[in-house]
């Protein structure tokens, strides 16, 4: 994204890249303290609360269908309305990624060879997705 900048670089890049936001954050103490927003850049956020986990765990939330539905729907409708699809949680690896590789492959981008990421999450988009494509 143009618009954003290494640490310490002085001189500003033109502000001109539009993105869509994924923002997964933990149910436990609320998520992050922050929401992502709407502006001139950032068309549209999708800000949903489960937690890091692959299979059903006291006191945590797994991704629930109709999240995934969510999900889904917000690639899908912002595969070419925007230059980037910003997709994070808080440690940015497991959620954000199995979100990230589910994304690259609906959306014909080349994998990476990267595979360790939250196979729940990444199996629960297929099912969603098979099921919405019938």
């Amino acid at each position: 994204m143009r618009h954003f900048c290494e640490p310490g670089v002085t001189e500003y890049a033109e502000k001109t890249d539009t993105y869509a936001a994924i923002s997964i954050q933990d149910t436990y103490g609320g998520g992050f303290g922050f929401e992502l927003k709407k502006n001139k850049y950032c068309k549209d956020v999708l800000t949903l609360y489960f937690d890091d986990i692959e299979e059903p765990e006291h006191g945590l939330r797994l991704i629930s269908f109709p999240q995934a539905i969510a999900i889904v729907k917000f690639i899908k409708a912002h595969s070419e309305d925007v230059d980037t699809l910003l997709i994070h949680c808080f440690a940015g690896v497991s959620r954000s990624r199995a979100v990230g590789a589910f994304a690259r492959e609906v959306l014909d981008i080349p994998p990476t060879d990267e595979t360790d990421y939250n196979e729940y999450v990444y199996a629960i988009l297929h099912r969603v997705w098979k099921e919405l494509n019938k």
